[in-house]
């Protein structure tokens, strides 16, 4: 998504097209929409498509899978069931109010062994990537919600460029800790903080119109639907012009550049994790508590548009069907994440 400069028009609004992208892994959901999935012929990831439903066990996964009527309403029927009972409310007023908490515990329990490198940011989003090249000039990143620095630390291994420096922050401060004992952590070019993204203040320590681009993975579906507008608000206030993926890119004010980036990405309705969800587990509707106290919602592009569009002009509002294929056991698996 984009935002215009206190000096743009209209006009320039809808003719900007500088940070939209022409080719993507994952398919545009609204009408009239160019940009366009990467060829069937490549090797790239997020490019193998199942032409004919015999092969599917042939691979271990295929993309952009399209529904069919028995998935779809298999899908319904699972949240039908998860619906029939709730967290009890004394339960839900816990989860809610302690879970800073619960993030906690679950760094501490897993550290950095959990959660993969993002090794696929490079195909979604390019312009991440490139910031790491040699001479493409200072370039200030602000990872929210960095977790054990799963983009962090592929983005700084890779690194050539010496006026590159990147901003992490988390809700929990176990996960901070986490990043800062990383033996990869590098000071000079990087720092690590505790943030609330629903919080009234921003980062005190970050300088206004000063960054590039904001990394936005996997933070909002943590956050109650109560807190979304919040959290837009910081983000609004953090950039001035951002671009947006779910993945989503943003431009917003007052701490992005004009003509900065905002990447985002997140869980989109009837992925396999929402469906594996058992009763006594949905704290509203799409809105669920895991067995670790951490809560997680499941988006529609529907969402995401309204919820963005008020602040930002969104340049792809996408969705990435992936279908993960266990061959020994014959099992599939459908993904859904959304991207902007």
């Amino acid at each position: 998504m984009s935002f215009p400069t206190q000096e743009s028009t209209e006009e320039n609004i809808n003719n900007n097209s500088d940070h939209k992208k022409k080719v993507s892994s994952v398919q545009d959901v609204r009408e009239g929409a160019d940009i366009n999935p990467l060829s069937s012929s490549s090797t790239v990831f997020g490019t193998r498509l199942l032409r004919n439903s015999e092969d599917v066990f042939n691979h271990n996964a295929w993309d952009n899978v399209v529904w069919g009527e028995d998935q779809e309403q298999y899908a319904q029927e699972q949240i039908l069931k998860q619906s029939n009972k709730l967290v009890a409310s004394e339960d839900q007023e816990r989860y809610h109010a302690e879970a800073a908490e619960y993030w906690n515990a679950f760094y501490q329990k897993n550290e950095n062994r959990f959660f993969k490198d993002r090794n696929w940011l490079k195909i979604e989003f390019p312009e991440l990537h490139s910031t790491t090249i040699a001479n493409s000039g200072p370039k200030r990143l602000f990872e929210i919600g960095c977790g054990a620095g799963n983009t962090l630390f592929p983005l700084l291994t890779i690194n050539e460029n010496i006026d590159l420096f990147i901003y992490a922050c988390d809700f929990s401060s176990t996960a901070v800790e986490v990043v800062k004992n990383n033996p990869e952590f590098n000071p000079t070019n990087s720092t690590a903080f505790v943030w609330d993204l629903t919080s009234t203040d921003i980062p005190s320590c970050i300088q206004p119109e000063s960054l590039d681009i904001i990394v936005l993975i996997f933070v909002l579906s943590a956050l109650r639907p109560e807190e979304w507008t919040q959290a837009v608000e910081n983000m609004y206030k953090l950039f001035f012009i951002m671009t947006m993926t779910i993945a989503i890119a943003i431009s917003i004010s007052k701490m992005l550049k004009p003509g900065g980036l905002i990447l985002f990405r997140d869980y989109g309705r009837y992925d396999m994790v929402q469906l594996r969800f058992k009763e006594g587990r949905m704290l509203s509707e799409n809105f669920y508590v895991r067995g670790d106290g951490t809560r997680v919602y499941f988006f529609t592009t529907d969402e995401i548009e309204s919820l963005w569009n008020s602040r930002f002009k969104i340049e792809q509002n996408a969705v990435d069907r992936r279908l993960i294929v266990n061959r020994h056991k014959k099992l599939k698996m459908y993904r859904v994440w959304l991207q902007v």
